[in-house]
């Protein structure tokens, strides 16, 4: 935009005047741009992620220790990064270890007790004989003294008893025996179950493409790469993500001072540093509501996403943007460049190309021109600069001037 001024400022320069430039007032639409950079980002993309549930083995970071270049295409299937294994495997060895000590412990336990519920029930058959005999010797004392009757039913009532207690301590000591069977089951089943869920997550350690498409490493948020050597968080675990091309956003900031003039909808020129002859369109999609400091800086901006409307196999995430959203357009109005413009106790004026200088009430301006709303007619002249003598210039107040 500057240029092309200028070139009008020297294409109407006065051809007696060296030092004067000359320009006329335009007619034409007016165009207010607010202008960022930013960065290109994929609207949407797949997530490659790494193994699930690490925080429940305590695991809260992870090593990456491969991945392949970013901006790597692939097929789903194919090979993106490899993570750390040493904690995990160390972690899998003690486990394997409590394994075997619990596996060991529970083949006691069942012969342990299968020896002393054998010798139990072999009280118990011993006591039923008992009973069994003093049973007879009670049906045998009928011929027998009334004393030696009595004393034989005394003997059979205490065997009956002896063995009903022997019946009931050797439940309880069944019950006690399956329950500590049970304890030893249940911490060995707990420890397998431990076992093969690390087994399963270990094997996740070494991560592939879920899908077709270019691998984009993540980044971090202060936009460094999370590359080899970085770690992946265990509430976090994405290492890298599949962007989709065809749906691309420019990811920008606006300072608090133009912030209030980016509308969501408003129109937009997206150009990228690395194809400077190549223009995009774009539209405003959101508008943060809360700013935030760049860093080390204390500029407050808040965050502008610009959707593309139109896209190239040529662009790629992470490069970077330079943007022009239009927030003001008013058509048919006349403008001169902000240069000409001059004030004197608070009265704005232009050197005219008759001589004068002429009051002009303004309307909004952008970076190179400004709206005239009355003083000047079409295609009227401006100096660009004071001319020689300008102090002598009369100042022609403003009437109403017809537009």
């Amino acid at each position: 935009m500057a240029i092309i001024i200028a070139i009008v400022y020297f294409a109407n320069r006065s051809k007696k005047d060296t030092g004067e430039i000359i320009v006329s007032v335009k007619k034409g639409d007016f165009i207010i741009n607010v202008a960022t950079t930013g960065e290109l980002v994929a609207q949407k993309s797949v997530p490659i992620k790494g193994p699930e549930g690490l925080r429940e083995f305590r695991i809260f970071e992870i090593k990456i220790s491969d991945i392949i270049l970013d901006g790597t295409v692939v097929k789903k299937g194919d090979y993106v990064a490899a993570l750390d294994k040493t904690d995990i495997t160390n972690r899998i060895k003690d486990i394997e270890l409590e394994l075997e000590r619990y596996e060991s412990q529970l083949i006691n336990t069942r012969l342990d007790t299968a020896l002393t519920m054998r010798g139990a029930r072999e009280d118990l058959i011993n006591l039923k004989f008992d009973v069994e005999g003093k049973q007879i010797t009670v049906d045998q004392s009928i011929y027998e003294p009334p004393a030696s009757q009595r004393q034989a039913k005394i003997e059979l009532e205490r065997a009956k008893r002896t063995y009903e207690q022997a019946v009931r301590n050797f439940k309880l000591k069944l019950a006690k025996a399956n329950a500590n069977m049970g304890d030893i089951q249940r911490t060995y089943n707990t420890s397998k179950e431990r076992y093969d869920k690390m087994t399963k997550v270990v094997a996740a350690f070494t991560i592939m493409a879920p899908q077709d498409g270019m691998v984009v490493q993540k980044r971090n948020w202060d936009g460094s790469k999370q590359g080899i050597g970085t770690t992946m968080s265990g509430w976090d675990n994405v290492v890298a993500e599949m962007p989709e091309l065809k749906q691309m956003i420019s990811k920008t900031y606006v300072n608090e001072i133009d912030v209030s003039k980016v509308k969501v909808g408003q129109k937009a020129e997206i150009r990228v540093d690395a194809f400077p002859d190549k223009r995009f369109g774009g539209i405003v999609q959101s508008v943060a509501n809360v700013g935030e400091r760049m860093r080390n800086s204390n500029a407050k901006v808040f965050e502008v996403i610009i959707k593309a409307t139109s896209v190239d196999s040529l662009l790629r995430p992470a490069m970077t943007t330079q943007n022009l959203i239009t927030t003001w357009t008013k058509k048919s109005v006349r403008s001169i460049p902000i240069e000409s413009v001059h004030s004197i106790n608070g009265i704005s004026y232009v050197f005219r190309g008759n001589k004068t200088r002429q009051e002009v009430k303004l309307g909004q301006s952008n970076d190179n021109e400004i709206i005239v709303l009355d003083g000047l007619f079409d295609n009227d002249k401006v100096y660009l600069n004071p001319p020689e003598k300008a102090e002598e210039w009369n100042l022609v107040r403003l009437t109403k001037t017809k537009q």
